[in-house]
């Protein structure tokens, strides 16, 4: 637990609001403040000499969160790069893995994928001068059902066949929180011959990654969710380190992708910085990477696998508080098996979206910060970095009082 390491928003009162959200924004660590005025500081003092001076120069910066994102993501530093931010990422690594040729040119997303993931997609394939209509595969939920089954991921993935160029999965599904076996997805789609990329939107600091290990080709996240960097902050990406010196792949290169050898020779042609540092675009923006740097400070302080651990205690208290709610009044969307999901738990209640919506609106006024996603779902994200079990217990009360008070 590392609660007090991250400021805490609170009520008109002073109170600590009961923080939930961390599946959409992740709370500020407290160092976070100090590291982006030691920057504003180094602005200040030195112009542009900051880039190569100072407690931290910002010509390296992105190296610097490179350690601690490879332990999150399961991979070697060289493999991992801090830049952009995820639909911009996903576009950038497409661009390369990407590569239509004759019948192979079909994407498999989820149905429901979130929508800048779907538009990212469809975008790519029009890019090619191809039909979303006719390139683009979604697979949905069973009738009736809301997770999909790891048999009919396989399944679709072994029907498109030769057909498949690329399958783009998430590691966590951001509306039902179910989490996937990605490396049974990606040994699916290298078996069909097709490139495999993943969304680790939701998952990064959420749950153990093994991207390397998976065999993943890529993946891209964004930073401001369990990873706690803040609003628009920096995003990062993946590349595996068998593609790293690959001439074959085209790219949208840029000036901060060349090899930081020679970059400053200022010379045309492009020579790519090793690893995925070489899908870099542009530089880094300083004040929105400041504060990952914070984060990744205490990730590494405690541990994925311990957070793992307290994760699935606290989302096993609130099933069992969700559970304990006057019979059917709410079902759990979220998987059962504590394998098959991360912090979030989304719930669906009893009745229509406006009924939903009032009840979302009830618990705000007793202080439980969550979200609500239409037509009826409540998503609640315990975190193991800053949420307890007290909190847990709370939301229990707080959910049983405003059922009682919608009616």
């Amino acid at each position: 637990m590392m609660r007090d390491r991250f400021e805490l928003p609170r009520n008109a009162a002073g109170e600590p609001l009961v923080y939930f959200c961390g599946h959409s924004l992740g709370l500020m660590p407290i160092e976070a403040r100090r590291i982006v005025n030691e920057e504003l500081d180094s602005w200040a003092a030195r112009g542009i000499d900051g880039q190569f001076s100072g407690q931290r120069p910002w010509v390296d910066y992105a190296a610097q969160m490179q350690a601690g994102l490879a332990a999150l993501a399961g991979a070697d530093a060289s493999e991992v790069v801090a830049m952009n931010a995820l639909t911009l990422n996903l576009h950038v690594l497409m661009a390369s893995f990407y590569r239509p040729r004759g019948t192979r040119r079909r994407i498999l997303i989820e149905a429901g994928a979130f929508p800048s993931d779907r538009h990212a997609v469809a975008g790519q394939i029009a890019w090619h001068g191809l039909d979303p209509r006719d390139c683009l595969l979604e697979l949905a939920p069973r009738a009736g059902e809301d997770l999909l089954r790891e048999d009919d991921i396989e399944g679709a993935i072994e029907r498109a066949g030769e057909t498949l160029a690329l399958v783009l999965w998430p590691g966590v599904q951001y509306l039902t929180g179910q989490a996937f076996d990605c490396a049974r997805i990606a040994c699916a789609a290298r078996h069909a011959g097709a490139v495999v990329g993943f969304d680790m939107a939701h998952a990064i600091g959420n749950l153990p990654l093994a991207l390397h290990d998976w065999n993943a080709d890529f993946a891209a996240w964004c930073s401001y969710k369990y990873l706690n960097s803040g609003p628009g902050a920096i995003g990062g990406a993946f590349v595996h380190a068998r593609h790293a010196h690959r001439s074959d792949l085209p790219r949208l290169a840029g000036w901060w992708g060349h090899d930081p050898a020679t970059r400053f020779r200022m010379a045309p042609g492009f020579d790519a910085a090793a690893g995925a540092a070489g899908w870099q675009v542009s530089n880094p923006p300083i004040f929105s990477s400041a504060p990952l740097l914070a984060s990744l400070e205490i990730f590494m302080a405690a541990g994925i696998g311990r957070l793992r651990e307290q994760s699935i205690a606290l989302t096993r208290a609130l099933e069992a508080e969700i559970d304990a709610l006057p019979a059917g009044e709410a079902s759990l969307v979220t998987p059962r098996d504590a394998r098959a999901r991360g912090a979030q738990l989304s719930i669906r209640v009893r009745g229509d979206a406006e009924r939903s919506r009032r009840i979302f609106d009830a618990l705000a006024v007793r202080g439980i910060v969550c979200d609500w996603r239409e037509p009826d779902v409540l998503r609640i994200a315990p975190v193991p970095l800053y949420n307890t079990a007290d909190e847990i217990r709370h939301a229990g009360a707080a959910l049983r009082a405003a059922l009682a008070q919608v009616g």
